[in-house]
């Protein structure tokens, strides 16, 4: 997967990125930037084993985009 700048990431497609968003529509596509600030804000209530692998990809493709080389897995 890459991610671009100004990509917009559904949450709905993502089961704990969908979690994360529990107070917004999780239709209503978020940035990619927003996105992965949201996934480090609150990567303690991701449950690491219910990642899918799309879901691991884009975390990983995010981390190295906007994470300054840092993982959050």
């Amino acid at each position: 997967m890459t991610v671009h700048f100004g990509k917009q990431i559904v949450p709905a497609d993502f089961p704990e990125l969908k979690r994360l968003v529990w107070n917004r529509d999780p239709l209503r596509p978020i940035a990619a930037d927003e996105t992965f600030a949201l996934y480090e804000r609150n990567w303690r209530f991701v449950d690491e084993n219910h990642l899918t692998e799309r879901e691991a990809d884009l975390i990983d493709e995010l981390a190295r985009v906007y994470g300054n080389g840092f993982k959050l897995r």
